[in-house]
């Protein structure tokens, strides 16, 4: 059996339009904005404080500003999630890995209270054991220490890491861990320039993926 690891925005959960939500709000605030959806997509990926500078410096908000902002930010981020939904086919590929025995566990630089948040909203939280936020640790994604965290908070098994973007690509890379892209998520550099193990564009295909590279790694 794996252990199977897997980020959250982009990923499992389609957030952009409640953390859109959210950052013009606080711009509307200050009587900027607004941003539209492609560029908060823009902004994810590093974590809320990466988030807020760049939504900061697309607006012309300074940088003296930045830590009223980000704690305006997070005031409203934790119950932003009547806007955000899993992907297609995410619940039943989840419910048939757990069903044959894989570990399941988040790895994101979402912060810990609105992670588990929208994941209990979602009713996904009961599949995951071992949860980490970019909080739980000193150190964020593309970093390998939170991503060998939660590995290690699993237990033993052949790992495997479920991602969308370039941040994730890069913390695979860095951790030596097998990883697979989901390429209808919030990536913005080609698929062929990221590097990855395997690709789906659907999450019905995620449980013979998992087969497939258990099967190469054997």
């Amino acid at each position: 059996m794996a252990q199977i690891v897997f980020d959250l925005d982009g990923t499992l959960i389609d957030s952009a339009p409640d953390i859109r939500q959210v950052a013009n709000t606080v711009l509307e605030a200050e009587g900027k904005g607004p941003v539209s959806l492609a560029q908060a997509i823009s902004f994810l990926g590093s974590g809320t404080h990466v988030l807020v500078q760049q939504m900061r410096d697309t607006v012309g908000i300074p940088d003296s500003e930045q830590d009223r902002i980000l704690k305006a930010f997070h005031t409203l981020y934790e119950g932003a999630f009547d806007l955000t939904e899993p992907y297609s086919g995410v619940r039943s590929a989840l419910d048939t890995l757990a069903t044959q025995g894989h570990g399941l566990g988040i790895c994101t630089n979402k912060p810990m209270r609105p992670c588990r948040a929208v994941l209990k909203h979602l009713k996904l939280d009961v599949v995951f054991p071992v949860v980490l936020g970019g909080d739980s640790l000193p150190e964020r994604k593309p970093h390998p220490a939170p991503l060998l965290a939660t590995f290690d908070a699993l237990g033993t098994g052949q790992r495997i890491y479920v991602g969308d973007s370039e941040v994730d690509a890069e913390t695979a890379e860095r951790a030596g861990i097998p990883f697979l892209l989901f390429t209808q998520g919030y990536r913005k550099t080609a698929v062929e320039d990221l590097p990855h193990t395997a690709t789906f564009d659907d999450f019905s295909a995620l449980p013979d993926l998992i087969a497939d590279t258990l099967a190469a790694a054997s």
